[in-house]
């Protein structure tokens, strides 16, 4: 890999010969400007605009444009007299844990490689220290006109170094968040860990650019004379109205998607809120206590109308006999009054 920079890290009075090469590449598809009409390349030409002429690169240098328009000659020789230690050195200032850097300071990412034989002792040796601190380096240096902020790490077995920006140029989110307030039930919070589970997790290498893939075949397509591959209808997005059905959609999607069965992520949707179910067994146990005191008391009315009952039929058991015992005992005291009045006239005759 060609170097950008070549310097050295100072790490107290050590000093480690170092070149610094880029870590990413760009690997999106450029397109060059043409004339529409006949295909034409458009290029952008350097003119001076003194002589109105094409000038060179190497007859371009640096230049300060003043307040009023002056224009300062700004040769390589000046800056290399800068009054700064991290000119031509990344200059190491602290360790500090690696979850203390917002990745909002992010920026460019180099590898530092050792600068020749002499370099790779103290190289290693500052390596080692990372790994074993387990910490990150916080650097200065000097490169393209400007002082920068900087990060070295251990990646495998070289050391990295990422471009930080100066806390006083990450914005703060203001007016980012939503203004009204808005508030988030367990439920919901439950189905979108029901989501997040289901997607899981992923190697980010088996991630690519399918942007990057669908314009070759385009160009290819065309290159070859042939019409352009159709793209798929986009999927219809609208309002989401009812935010708890959304979730459930999307976790049987992903369900789906992972070639499991639809029905799962409904059972594991419901059985996820534990608590859910905790507060509907109450319910359920006082139904059954209804059903319970109803039928008791269902129970209870029929045995008091049998008791009824059977009260009413012994106490019109108990009048029937004793008619029937007052029918007989006046019958039975009429035969003897008419018997004793016939022996009375018997004896008379």
């Amino acid at each position: 890999m060609r170097s950008i920079w070549n310097g050295a890290i100072s790490f107290g009075l050590v000093s480690i010969p170092i070149k610094l090469v880029n870590a990413t590449e760009n690997r999106s598809i450029a397109f060059r400007q043409i004339h529409t009409e006949d295909g034409g390349r458009i290029r952008y030409r350097k003119v001076c605009e003194l002589e109105d002429r094409e000038v060179t690169q190497a007859e371009i240098g640096k230049g300060y444009e003043d307040a009023d328009g002056t224009i300062i000659p700004i040769t390589d020789e000046d800056l290399s007299h800068l009054p700064l230690p991290t000119a031509k050195t990344i200059e190491i200032v602290a360790f500090v844990p690696a979850d203390s850097i917002d990745p909002l300071q992010m920026d460019s990412a180099y590898y530092l490689a050792a600068g020749g034989a002499p370099a790779a002792k103290p190289y290693t040796l500052l390596r080692e220290a990372l790994k074993r601190s387990q910490k990150v380096a916080i650097a200065k240096y000097a490169l393209r006109g400007r002082e920068r902020l900087g990060m070295l790490r251990v990646v495998e077995d070289a050391i990295a170094m990422h471009g930080l920006l100066w806390p006083d140029e990450v914005r703060a989110p203001e007016g980012v968040a939503p203004d009204a307030h808005v508030t988030v039930n367990d439920k919901e919070l439950d189905l979108a860990d029901a989501l997040m589970d289901t997607l899981g997790e992923i190697e980010l290498d088996e991630l690519h650019d399918e942007y990057r893939e669908a314009l070759e075949e385009v160009v290819a397509a065309k290159a070859a004379g042939e019409a352009p591959p159709q793209s798929p209808e986009p999927a219809k997005s609208g309002k989401v109205l009812d935010l708890m059905a959304a979730l459930e959609k999307s976790v049987r999607a992903a369900k789906e998607s992972r070639g499991e069965e639809p029905g799962e992520a409904e059972a594991e949707v419901r059985s996820l809120p534990q608590r859910k179910t905790a507060r509907a067994a109450p319910k359920q146990a006082a139904g059954k206590k209804s059903t319970a005191a109803a039928k008791k008391a269902a129970a209870k009315k029929t045995a008091s109308s049998a008791r009824k009952s059977t009260a009413k039929t012994a106490q019109g058991a108990k009048k029937t006999a004793a008619k029937a015992t007052a029918k007989s005992t006046a019958k039975s005291t009429a035969k003897k009054t008419t018997a004793k009045k016939t022996a009375s006239r018997k004896r008379t005759a």
